[in-house]
């Protein structure tokens, strides 16, 4: 988590000349899974809280005027899933994640008649820690070797990776000068359980959100 720190920092002070900061809170409300592993598995919902900046990258010599920004954003989000190895549809095992997470944003307003419109773009890697694991399988590894089963096979018993990455992209519209609405998914490409080979497992989410503009410096 502290490297995650670093860099966000870093990445704050290498823009500290932009043409205007803007920075806010933002916070959404997803459903999201641990795709690719945990055989038959039923998505939970979760959300992310956050802080962010937008560097302007075109000049904003009229209010609010920038169409194109650098976004990094520092938040904290959670994600899980309830798995079912046998598919009884009795016996669920549990799994919940929270990561300290980076994205890196380039934020794009599409123009109306030459100006910033509402509507907006938003994509770009996103880098993640893992601060706490909680992993509820039950007796699901026993009832898998007692079936004649590698549990390994659907997933049970697994280490997590400590770190991972993907791509976010959102989609959002102006709601009024401090307010901002959006659809966001987010897709990782970094295995979370290194160790299983039957398919790639990473973290996915789609959610709603809003982001709220605290101020700006120029």
């Amino acid at each position: 988590m502290k490297k995650l720190v670093i860099i966000y920092a870093l990445v704050l002070f290498g823009f500290a000349n932009a043409q205007s900061i803007k920075y806010g809170v933002t916070g959404s409300f997803h459903k999201g899974s641990i795709a690719g592993i945990h055989g038959v598995s039923k998505g939970d919902f979760g959300g992310n809280v956050g802080v962010f900046a937008d560097f302007s990258l075109v000049p904003n010599d009229i209010y609010d005027s920038a169409w194109l920004y650098f976004t990094p954003q520092l938040e904290v989000y959670t994600i899980g899933e309830k798995g079912d190895w046998n598919e009884d549809k009795v016996d669920y095992q549990k799994y919940s994640n929270v990561y300290v997470a980076v994205p890196l944003y380039i934020k794009y307003y599409l123009k109306n008649h030459g100006y910033k419109g509402d509507i907006y773009f938003m994509a770009g890697p996103k880098l993640e820690f893992l601060v706490s694991e909680k992993t509820d399988e039950g007796n699901a590894v026993k009832e898998a070797e007692m079936s004649g089963y590698n549990p390994a096979k659907f997933g049970l018993g697994q280490k997590i990776n400590k770190f991972s990455y993907g791509l976010s992209v959102k989609v959002g519209a102006k709601v009024s000068d401090k307010l901002e609405a959006f659809i966001r998914f987010d897709r990782g490409f970094a295995k979370i359980y290194p160790d299983y080979t039957q398919n790639t497992s990473y973290n996915r989410f789609l959610g709603i959100g809003v982001s709220y503009y605290l101020g700006e410096t120029n």
